[in-house]
């Protein structure tokens, strides 16, 4: 079967493009479209697939593909099909739905999220620049709305990550989406070591971008003193890294194995933003880590909070997105850490492991084609 595999950027490695090589797993040869790609950051994990770049595909709008997103409508136009495809699979949650399919072959697209910048967080995106900014932010994102409301009915069939996103996809889209949860990699089950008994840190682990609401983190870290480490980049980075105190180390984005090693010595993650599923806490779980997370959204699918029995929990939650909420949850944590069952936690998270995902996505692609057929 001939299929095409069409994602936003390759440009970072988080959760969307771990999501692709898993489906690369059921289809080896399939050819993928991207508007960036850049195999220097994105390392060889698609070095066997031939891969169909857009015209936006140059080094300096690369390094700006956040900020160029009234240009991704034409961008996706560039990505023309180079050939007669049995079945599309788009991997959502910017433009790439909206790849022209003249052949009308079967589009299935696993969305992570309607365009967050256009839909469910457009005004923290338009709050994020200045003043003198914002109505030409505000005149692009309705643009880019519009343009994406045209491309609703690409997809023949919507697979969401999560229960969150299927009822943002009907919202937005009036489209019903069925539900498969993200593959979390059997690597991450393997090799597992102890927490260390001397954790002293606290763990922020992701991209530092508005919606993922670090700055709580770095107001609420500044005001109790406690240590916490934030891995990742992105654009809100240097902004906080200048508020932090001494108690808040930034250490950028680092591999797997010095990322385990702050897992080991750290009490909890920190999940303070709204996501739309969230993998790196399953991530984290898979090592037996507990997590400490905002109750909205995708976290709602993952974590697995029982105050009344602690040894039977993979985080807790707070209700608020305010530093007094947080504290509250960071109190009790530290009251009760030593009840979490590390193993009860990995095995909670082996519920997401990538051969479930595999099963139940093949499955949802072969009741296309039959329809098709």
């Amino acid at each position: 079967m001939k299929v095409a595999i069409v994602h936003y950027w390759f440009i970072t490695r988080r959760g969307g493009e771990k999501v692709v090589e898993s489906i690369l797993k059921l289809y080896p040869n399939a050819d993928i479209y991207t508007l960036f790609y850049d195999p220097k950051i994105y390392g060889n994990h698609l070095k066997s697939h031939t891969i169909y770049t857009s015209i936006l595909n140059t080094p300096f709008l690369r390094k700006r593909y956040q900020k160029i997103f009234p240009l991704y409508p034409m961008g996706i136009r560039s990505l023309k099909l180079r050939k007669e495809y049995d079945l599309i699979i788009s991997s959502e949650s910017g433009p790439a739905k909206g790849i022209v399919n003249k052949f009308n072959a079967p589009h299935l697209c696993y969305i992570h999220s309607p365009m967050r910048y256009c839909w469910s967080h457009k005004q923290m995106y338009i709050d994020a620049v200045s003043f003198a900014v914002r109505p030409l932010m505000s005149f692009f994102l309705e643009r880019l709305r519009k343009w994406d409301e045209k491309t609703v009915n690409n997809v023949d069939k919507y697979i969401s990550n999560s229960q969150n996103v299927a009822d943002r996809v009907a919202k937005y889209y009036s489209r019903k989406a069925e539900i498969v949860y993200p593959p979390i990699s059997e690597a991450f089950f393997k090799n597992y070591k102890p927490l260390s008994k001397n954790r002293d840190n606290y763990l922020s682990f992701g991209a530092i971008t508005p919606y993922k609401k670090i700055d709580l983190l770095v107001d609420s870290f500044n005001e109790n003193g406690k240590r916490l480490i934030i891995i990742g980049e992105g654009s809100e980075r240097e902004k906080l890294e200048k508020k932090a105190k001494e108690n808040i180390t930034f250490v950028g984005g680092v591999d797997w194995e010095n990322v385990k090693e702050i897992i080991y010595n750290s009490k909890a993650l920190l999940f303070p933003g709204e996501e739309d599923f969230g993998m790196i806490p399953l991530e984290v779980m898979a090592h037996g880590l507990p997590v400490i997370a905002f109750k909205k959204g995708g976290a709602l699918e993952t974590v697995v909070e029982n105050k009344n029995n602690i040894s039977k929990s993979s985080g807790i939650f707070f209700n608020d997105q305010t530093s007094e909420s947080l504290q509250s949850a960071i109190d009790f944590f530290e009251d009760n850490m030593n009840q979490f069952d590390a193993m009860w936690i990995q095995d909670h998270a082996r519920k997401f492991a990538e051969e479930q995902f595999l099963l139940h996505f093949k499955s949802k692609i072969d009741s296309l084609l039959k329809t098709h057929s």
